[in-house]
């Protein structure tokens, strides 16, 4: 192995070097029975981040108008609780937060895909609030946060 085989595969990551070598893992949301393409496929990772960014954005602005009086230092404690807030609701409700309705995205149920139930959607949303839960992904794409709840956002 050259010195430019080791640094690309270092750079892909485990999963391109496993495929390089003959490993099948089929696309991501297979394990889950969900599509490879189109409505009900598993959310790329490129519209969750526009969609969480969207969604923060949004938090940002309500934490610095209305609650923290504009004070700048309060902004970002309020910002974190009108976030959870907003998701907590939301997903709860309606399926989706305002970024991932905007990116075409729904948070669903594993089983059965329908809509998440409200205890789901507590813990997932508790997980999201501690942020090490939504960084440590399976294979699906899927954040532990997601894992943990029983939860898949899918395109709509």
């Amino acid at each position: 192995m050259d010195n430019r085989e080791a640094i690309g595969s270092w750079l892909s990551g485990p999963r391109a070097t496993a495929e390089g070598m003959g490993a099948d893992f089929g696309y991501r949301g297979e394990r889950l029975g969900l599509p490879a393409e189109g409505t009900g496929s598993v959310a790329s990772l490129g519209r969750r981040f526009g969609a969480i960014f969207v969604d923060w954005a949004l938090a940002v602005v309500i934490a610095y108008g209305w609650l923290a009086g504009g004070e700048l230092g309060a902004t970002n404690n309020w910002a974190l609780a009108v976030f959870l807030v907003m998701s907590l609701l939301t997903v709860g409700t309606v399926g989706s937060t305002p970024g991932k309705r905007l990116l075409g995205l729904r948070v669903v149920s594993v089983h059965g895909l329908g809509r998440l139930p409200a205890w789901r959607v507590l813990v997932r949303t508790a997980l999201l609030g501690l942020a090490v839960p939504a960084l440590i992904w399976d294979r699906d794409g899927r954040g532990l946060h997601d894992q943990l709840s029983g939860a898949v956002q899918v395109r709509i």
